[in-house]
């Protein structure tokens, strides 16, 4: 967005010094307004007023007496007492001295102090009355084409304000001075923020967290824990939809780069496990703050005002390696940042929008919040989110729920001789900002299917179409449990890995594994004899050639035979009871020959797949409906 700055509140001073004409002929009047021009420039605003007063106190018709007056309220954020002085001087623009330059002066004057009171309408009609009066010298200044282009987008968005009902977050929350930086998992079960009890030198910041409890209320706050809270500063979190992946900010640490770093920590058997720096590759010796991890935890995004960026605070963004190291940081790009300050990003939970705070790109003055959709990879020109969620004030933060209902965030209020607090607050998220398709939250448990033991395994949540990694997620090692996200995508697989176990996979819309509280997952562990049905494996109909949704699963396939060397397989087609016993086994047998080319031409060696064709001699259910017999036309896998 294009702020209105002091330069333009007072950007008329250059076209008044070439002309020394003014609306009165009063020398002593005129003495004390040129002195308080002189203690404007100098920026002694309380001295200036005081001459402006007199100059209008001498001489009550001083037309711009009462404009610079108004603009050094202006500037002092005093609104209310600008308004009121601009009023009286826009009374005497009747009188017989007044100019028509006089009247440009106070439409300029009251478009700009409607702009900063957020009146937008007002300010608006007062530019659009006004604008033919400029003359042409002043048009192509700097100072109009700013206003201009804040007046052409407030032209596209006042049609277009939202309606929204703001609510204070309930007792127990909102009871420490100062919160702010709200965050939830998921399920909306648990909420993080960070907690401040004042703003002195000695009054730090730490992570707290309350949980929903069965009547839908929220628990007392408490520190998360012992292990991420500490003498310094801690604040800005982010968590990953399943809770279990914590980056936050840590300023003036002992192991820290430069002023405020980013630290990780892990969720290890249900306990917080001691946090780590994040290292050179993420943090810098500038300021890193305000981290936003993806739902899965895969990729990180943060600001800081780092060499390399494009001016100010950019957004930067880092990827978990496989190994869980971190790579080296990069720039989000120009698409996103801008000369100016870019901070608070946030990621979506399908990882298709991004929202951050900008004062770079076109809005309503201050810092406003806008979204940046991912298509095709890349980041898409940044919307601003319109009135009444931005305003004329800043807006820093914003986190919206998994399930697209509310958007929480953070309010300071400052009362005259007390000290400034900020609570939480959420609204309803207008359905009318289209944020992606609908999610769904899964809980469950992986555990041994012979022993019954918990297992720490890795989900993955895959789109078949393009065998893109949509999320990634462990499950406990000691509850075994998890929690997943599903988006509402055409066709997609869940695959359960464990290395020493046989893969576990669905079909996510087939097998109805959408919104399910207590999905039990059973992984079997490697031996001989032991199968599984290899799922989403498609063939047309009456054919054995591979389609190409079925890649994610052969590859899967492949990976549990490179991490199991001594493992042979059996590879067995089956059919359903449609055609001759003849033409099923054979049917059955080619299809069965189509997964092993394809991993014989991934370089296994072909007496590691062996095949058979079972035709329709070993149904898993009756042929008597054609969901079963769906079910039967399928491929499993035997170690041998």
């Amino acid at each position: 967005m294009r702020p209105i700055f002091l330069a333009v509140i007072f950007c008329l001073l250059a076209f008044c010094a070439k002309s020394q004409t003014y609306s009165i002929i009063d020398g002593k009047a005129i003495k004390l307004f040129q002195e308080g021009e002189e203690l404007s420039v100098s920026r002694r605003y309380e001295e200036a007023l005081v001459k402006y007063q007199a100059a209008i106190t001498r001489e009550a018709s001083f037309l711009e007496a009462y404009v610079k007056a108004a603009q050094v309220l202006i500037t002092q954020g005093k609104f209310e007492e600008a308004e009121k002085i601009a009023l009286q001087g826009k009374s005497k623009l009747s009188g017989k001295n007044a100019k028509p330059k006089n009247v440009t002066d106070y439409g300029w004057l009251f478009s700009n102090l409607y702009l900063k009171q957020g009146r937008f309408t007002e300010a608006y009609r007062q530019f659009q009355e006004v604008d033919p009066l400029f003359d042409e010298a002043f048009k192509r200044s700097m100072y109009y084409g700013q206003m201009k282009t804040q007046i052409d987008f407030l032209s596209t968005q006042l049609d277009k304000a939202q309606t929204i009902q703001k609510e204070m977050l309930l007792s127990p929350l909102n009871e420490f001075q100062l919160q702010y930086f709200p965050v939830l998992t998921a399920d909306g079960e648990q909420i993080l923020f960070t907690k401040r009890d004042g703003t002195g030198n000695f009054d730090k910041e730490d992570i707290f967290t309350a949980y929903v409890t069965p009547d839908r209320k929220w628990t007392k706050p408490q520190s998360i824990a012992q292990t991420i809270n500490s003498p310094y500063n801690e604040g800005t979190c982010t968590i990953t939809a399943d809770g279990n992946i914590l980056i936050y900010t840590s300023c003036d640490a002992p192991d820290s780069q430069g002023s405020c770093d980013l630290y990780v920590a892990y969720k290890v058997n249900g306990a917080w496990q001691r946090p780590t720096n994040m290292g050179t590759k993420v943090n810098s010796r500038s300021w890193d703050s305000q981290p936003s991890l993806s739902a899965d935890g895969r990729i990180l995004f943060f600001s800081s005002n780092r060499k390399g960026g494009y001016g100010g605070n950019d957004i930067w963004y880092t990827v978990r390696q496989n190994d869980g190291t971190w790579a080296e940081a990069k720039n989000l790009g120009n698409t996103v940042n801008t000369e100016k300050d870019e901070i608070s990003p946030f990621m979506f939970f399908n990882n298709e929008i991004l929202f951050f705070s900008s004062d770079g790109h076109q809005g309503f003055g201050g810092m406003d919040i806008f979204l940046s959709r991912v298509k095709n990879g890349a980041f898409q020109t940044p919307e601003n989110l319109g009135l009444p969620i931005n305003d004329h004030l800043d807006q820093v933060a914003l986190f919206i729920t998994a399930q697209k209902d509310y958007a929480y965030y953070t309010e300071l209020n400052t009362t005259d001789g007390e000290k400034d607090r900020s609570f939480l607050y959420r609204f309803k998220f207008p359905e009318d900002i289209y944020i992606g398709e609908n999610l769904t939250v899964t809980e469950g448990k992986v555990l041994n299917a012979k022993t019954g033991q918990p297992i720490s395994a890795t989900l993955s949540l895959v789109s078949l179409t393009n065998d893109s990694t949509l999320y990634q997620f462990q499950s406990d090692g000691k509850t075994g449990e998890f929690m997943m996200l599903y988006p509402d995508k055409a066709i997609s697989g869940l695959y359960v890995e464990k290395q020493g176990y046989l893969p576990k996979i669905y079909n996510v819309e087939r097998d109805n594994i959408k919104n399910v509280k207590d999905l039990k997952v059973e992984l079997v562990p490697v031996s001989t004899g032991e199968e599984f049905v290899f799922e989403n494996v498609f063939f047309d109909f009456d054919k054995f050639d591979l389609k190409p949704e079925s890649l994610t699963s052969l590859k899967r396939l492949k990976k549990f035979l490179l991490e199991n060397p001594n493992v042979n397989i059996l590879i067995s087609g089956h059919t359903d009871n449609v055609g001759s016993p003849a033409y099923n086994q054979n049917l059955s047998l080619q299809r069965a020959k189509s997964v092993q080319s394809f991993l014989v031409k991934e370089g296994l060696h072909p007496g590691r797949v062996l095949v058979e064709g079972k035709g329709d001699k070993e149904p898993m259910v009756p042929n008597t409906t054609p969901e079963n017999q769906a079910l039967n036309r399928r491929i499993t896998i035997k170690v041998l």
